[in-house]
């Protein structure tokens, strides 16, 4: 049996726990549910007083109360912001805690303020500025968010609009102080086991974990350990208002130490697991064509093509996805599928492009994207290219980047190509509006060329992002886009899914795009 202290996250008070509370007692008589109330959050009154440490103390004061006898285990629970005060107290009661479990949340560090837990961008510079001046004047509270503003907050999927008024009737103002006041750890819970529940509509997933560590995120290296877990729903950002039996659930079977584990293969079906030939590797048979290195540009020429009468040629440049944590190696453009791409599109007769850009982080959009018109610069200055023949292929965490050659393309772009695509930033990504959004300016590409590729078994999260843009397209008056499906691929197919099917949908990807620009290897 177990006595569950929860910490509730941002404007959230016990309240909003009380069905998932009840339905866990219920399920498990001999557990217990104590919902921590913090400082601020319940009383409005001199919020921006409230510091983290005087949150860290109120969980401290209640792991201390609850008195758990031995034959019951002591699990903290934090929901986002909530994870902070809960790091933080299992910190100073490291022998009194048994598991910590994350819903939703960043990984607090030693040093970090809060603020990591803030999706809005432009709110975390703000909260940020303000804290460099000493947290500003008492009484400083981020405000309650109107109903239409929780979405800012974290996904807001199956919560209706009345329950979003009752949201918002019940919620108090948070503490600027405790978001701007850095976490301090010693280090005495990082042996504690944990359990991350993730909320799948949120833009959290197990599979981007893999990735990251994948991409070797320094920052998550850690959770590879066996002793932490992992759940994953298919739901937005507020469980314990949304599912409060199947929330109720993943605490009892995480307080039991269940859970996927990263150290463990990814289950798979038999059909995805026989698919999977030579993962890392590009799915063609490519020439090894060399490459020429100009800064973070990469150009692959046809073999042959120094011929006057051949120059110059229509040029593909491929975008590849992320965020990338920083000072990975190799890079993206050496990774197996980017230059796979580019040297098939080489051995088809056109110049083949890679680029790396500066995507560490879901903050840096916008210096992706100037990273991103810089190549795109170089790439058309360069007198073997055709600068009036260009196309441009984006994978995965790029389609965002994809809305700033949407509104009112250029000319000299024949065709954009979305490759499993998240079309749109994910909620908890807070990046702010005005940008980065493809559905919303569709209907300024007008007759541009588009393809999208789309494997069948897309993270449903990503795929909702494609439907909207897709519908968004239908909408708009004259916009001309390809949907090429693939049976039994997943997200980053060319390295996973060597299936015919995939290679068909590749080869046929191409031979659209070089039709659109004219190249011998088109239609």
């Amino acid at each position: 049996m177990s006595v569950f202290i929860v910490v509730p996250g941002f404007f959230t008070d016990a309240g909003a726990w009380a069905e998932s509370a009840r339905r866990l007692t219920e399920a498990r008589p001999g557990d217990e549910v104590r919902v921590v109330g913090l400082p601020g959050a319940e009383d409005a009154a001199g919020a921006g007083a409230v510091t983290l440490d005087a949150h860290i103390e109120r969980v401290v004061a209640a792991v201390d109360a609850a008195g758990v006898p031995t034959e019951r285990d002591l699990v903290l629970v934090g929901h986002d912001y909530g994870v902070f005060a809960v790091q933080g107290a299992a910190d100073r009661r490291a022998e009194r805690v048994a598991r910590i479990v994350y819903i939703d949340s960043p990984i607090p560090a030693d040093g970090t303020p809060a603020l990591a837990a803030v999706p809005d961008q432009s709110l975390r510079a703000s909260l940020f500025a303000q804290g460099a001046a000493q947290g500003g004047e008492a009484g400083d509270a981020v405000p309650v968010p109107a109903p239409e503003q929780w979405q800012y907050w974290g996904s807001v999927r199956d919560l209706s609009d009345a329950a979003l008024e009752r949201l918002t009737a019940a919620a108090s103002p948070h503490p600027v102080a405790t978001l701007t006041e850095p976490l301090k750890l010693t280090g005495a819970a990082a042996g504690i086991p944990t359990t991350g529940i993730l909320c799948h509509y949120n833009g959290a997933s197990i599979e981007t974990v893999r990735m990251r560590i994948r991409f070797g995120d320094p920052m998550l290296v850690a959770l590879a350990r066996p002793d932490v877990t992992f759940f994953e729903l298919p739901t937005g950002h507020w469980p314990m208002l949304t599912h409060p039996d199947l929330l109720a659930r993943t605490l009892i079977a995480a307080a039991a130490g269940e859970g996927e584990r990263l150290d463990a293969p990814p289950a798979e079906s038999e059909a995805a697991a026989k698919a999977a030939e030579s993962p890392g590797t590009f799915l063609l048979d490519v020439p090894p064509l060399p490459r020429e290195r100009h800064g973070n540009l990469d150009l692959y020429l046809p073999e042959g093509s120094e011929s006057a009468d051949e120059l110059p040629l229509p040029a593909v440049l491929f975008v590849h996805g992320g965020p990338v944590p920083k000072g990975v190696e190799p890079t993206p453009r050496d990774w197996p599928v980017l230059t796979g791409y580019a040297r098939h599109a080489a051995s088809l007769g056109v110049v083949g492009a890679t680029v790396d850009h500066r995507l560490h982080d879901v903050t840096d959009y916008p210096v992706a994207a100037a990273d991103l018109a810089d190549a795109v610069r170089a790439l058309r200055e360069d007198p073997r290219v055709d600068g009036d023949r260009i196309a441009l292929w984006f994978l995965s965490g790029s389609g965002p980047l994809t809305a700033e050659w949407l509104d009112g393309p250029p000319s000299w772009l024949r065709c954009l190509v979305a490759c499993y695509p998240i079309m749109a930033p994910m909620p908890n990504w807070g990046v702010p509006a005005g940008r980065f959004r493809p559905a919303q300016v569709i209907g300024r590409a007008g007759a541009l060329p588009i393809v999208v590729l789309r494997p069948e078994l897309e993270q449903p999260a990503f795929a909702d992002t494609v439907d909207q843009f897709l519908r968004s397209a239908d909408a708009a008056e004259g916009s001309v886009v390809e949907v090429i499906g693939i049976p039994g691929a997943r997200h980053g197919f060319e390295g996973l899914d060597h299936t015919g099917a995939a290679r068909d949908a590749v080869r046929r990807a191409v031979t659209y795009v070089l039709d659109r620009l004219g190249a011998p290897g088109g239609a």
